[in-house]
């Protein structure tokens, strides 16, 4: 997809102003095209697995397609969090390494990275597993069979998820996101047709056997390619490492990593609880749908990272500040038009999932109001992460976690689908305030401080 293609779905009184800075030059206009960039891969795979999951929720029927994204949701989680915060560090190291021509250490944090995600990826398949066929009782039966075939991804999602953050470190857009959100999904449904077609039986568990087969297939997809890519950048040499170093300062991201996770998804493990396989497919298929407005949020925060983790290691907090407010000015004016869109259009988008998928567009307009808070704070968070606050940003989502478990618990029992939305759309808002005034707050003292030393310096000068 062409910019002048992105530049077409925007509305009218941005269109000028974004053509200007993803044409021009600096910074600033690299950082807008690679906005775009990300903008135009998340379109495209945000249609894909829309479209992707409403023909396997018409093919399964609610019930099997429930199935299938409550264990599905289990591997995001557990995969997610196998890089023990690697995948967001590498944002950091990699640009600190490269600015310093510390190429040893570059490559040594590189490997461990995909050590760390792959090794801890397999021990948690494994250690899951046997949990599950030891103790079967742990799990419903329902999800049983299903989740103990899932768990077959989580290495590859994991080392997929590290090599994703690689990626983003380079500004490498469509290297680090078209195999996870644009190959992985094509194959999951093109497996899934050759699965049904060879004779497989049309159940939840085939649809995680192709899940399967797709994960491991992209990932060997991104790791080759993203490997020819670096010997092109980082010269071959030794490794050095400060693996001791590197997990204190990544491992605190974990509890960013599950804290996040966790608020995304807490509302559909929760539900587990209470309600049928069909009535999760049916919230399932709600927050997918607002999916194609937060992926706006995701695009512009990995567009801007990599640029706000070069400004830190610069020490030049006035560029810091100009892309935190950029930021959240190009995820907030889409993503109301985007909002706009869904209310109108959310119960006949529903509809194709199936006629009783209707049934979620309440839970649809409410998890929207959490979507919007989220993009108001842009790359707040990320901001925290990256300039070393990463106990404030872990802090913040511990408390929204806490708010968001206890709401959930309290709200579905008695209203089911739309106690779920409400408890996490206000989590969602609750977050977003929080981090984006934090930020801001951390980036104007950071801005008065260097700006006092220079007072300082030219005094002492003088």
């Amino acid at each position: 997809m062409g910019l002048q293609a992105v530049l077409n779905v925007l509305p009218a009184e941005l269109r000028g102003r974004v053509s200007e800075l993803a044409k021009g030059e600096g910074e600033a206009a690299r950082s807008g095209r690679n906005a775009l960039e990300v903008y135009a891969i998340r379109v495209f795979s945000a249609g894909i697995a829309f479209l992707s999951h409403i023909v396997l929720a018409r093919w399964l029927g609610a019930h099997e397609f429930g199935i299938f994204t409550y264990v599905w949701i289990w591997v995001l989680v557990i995969g997610s969090l196998c890089a023990i915060g690697f995948d967001t560090t590498v944002l950091r190291f990699a640009q600190e390494y490269q600015t310093k021509k510390a190429f040893d250490y570059l490559r040594g944090f590189l490997f461990c990275g995909r050590m760390v995600a792959f090794g801890i990826g397999t021990v948690s398949a494994g250690l899951g597993i046997g949990l599950i066929t030891l103790w079967p009782d742990v799990v419903d039966p329902t999800y049983r069979n299903a989740l103990v075939l899932a768990l077959c991804c989580v290495p590859a999602f994991a080392l997929m998820d590290y090599l994703d953050g690689v990626g983003r470190s380079q500004s490498w857009m469509r290297l680090a996101l078209i195999p996870p959100y644009i190959l992985r999904p094509v194959l999951i449904f093109a497996f899934f047709a050759l699965a049904v077609m060879a004779g497989f039986d049309v159940r939840g568990e085939t649809a995680v056997m192709a899940a399967i087969a797709a994960t491991w297939g992209a990932c060997l997809v991104q790791y080759l390619l993203q490997r020819r890519a670096l010997a092109k950048i980082v010269p071959a040499g030794p490794r050095r490492f400060k693996v001791g170093f590197w997990v204190s300062v990544s491992v605190p991201l974990v509890m960013i990593d599950a804290f996040e996770l966790l608020m995304t998804n807490l509302d559909t493990l929760l539900l587990q609880l209470f309600v049928s396989p069909d009535q999760i497919a049916i919230y399932f298929a709600a927050a997918r749908t607002t999916a194609l407005i937060a992926f706006v949020q995701f695009a512009v925060t990995a567009a801007f990272l990599p640029r706000i983790a070069a400004a830190f290691a610069e020490n030049d907090y006035s560029a810091l500040s100009h892309y935190l407010r950029t930021g959240c000015k190009w995820t907030f004016w889409p993503s109301l038009v985007g909002t706009l869109g869904l209310v109108a259009l959310g119960k006949p988008l529903l509809w194709l999932f199936g006629p009783e998928f209707t049934a979620g567009y309440g839970a649809l307009l409410i998890l929207l109001v959490g979507v919007m808070a989220r993009a108001a704070a842009g790359p707040s968070q990320g901001v925290l992460v990256l300039t070393g606050r990463q106990k404030m940003a872990a802090g913040i989502s511990f408390a929204t976690l806490i708010l968001n478990a206890g709401l959930n618990l309290a709200l579905i029992p008695s209203y089911g689908l739309l106690g779920a939305a409400v408890a996490t759309s206000a989590a969602f808002a609750l977050e977003a305030l929080a981090a984006m005034y934090v930020a801001h707050k951390v980036i104007r003292q950071s801005v008065e401080r260097e700006q006092k030393r220079g007072a300082d310096e030219q005094l002492a000068l003088s």
